[in-house]
């Protein structure tokens, strides 16, 4: 799985020349796009078939400042999964220095508010989650 890289843009800097927080949490999101992309089922599909992912909760541990040009590589990882909700870890790196580690878990839901059995609804959504679980935990071995 190829990390996804972005430039920090001058706009996401405030009058430090540091990234502003929230910004990190705006890549971990296109970071998670990404990833699935690369996983074979994008978000947009997964909207196509009416399921959405709703953030449950969110943690992030920053370690050094990001600033204007910066490159950051990020690292996505899934951490778990059980058919309800999937933990998603991020690592985001400029050069070899972490400068954020964090963590999501996201819900499936219908558009109408109903919770999707993702077993049953979206196997092979499950399969290419459980793949890359079983890829990150084998390299980390």
């Amino acid at each position: 799985m190829r990390p996804y890289v972005r430039k920090v843009q001058y706009y996401e800097t405030d009058m430090m020349g540091i990234t502003h927080h929230a910004n990190y949490i705006h890549w971990m999101e296109e970071a998670r796009i990404d990833f699935m992309d690369q996983i074979g089922y994008s978000y947009r599909r997964m909207e196509a078939e009416g399921v959405l992912s709703p953030v449950r909760a969110l943690s992030c541990q920053y370690r050094k400042a990001c600033t204007f040009g910066d490159e950051i590589e990020i690292t996505v990882e899934v951490e778990s999964f059980n058919g309800v909700v999937l933990a998603i870890r991020y690592v985001m790196r400029r050069g070899g220095d972490v400068v954020l580690e964090a963590r999501s878990e996201h819900v499936f839901v219908r558009r109408d508010g109903g919770l999707v059995r993702m077993k049953r609804d979206m196997p092979e959504f499950c399969a290419a989650i459980e793949a890359q679980r079983r890829e990150g935990q084998e390299g980390r071995n």
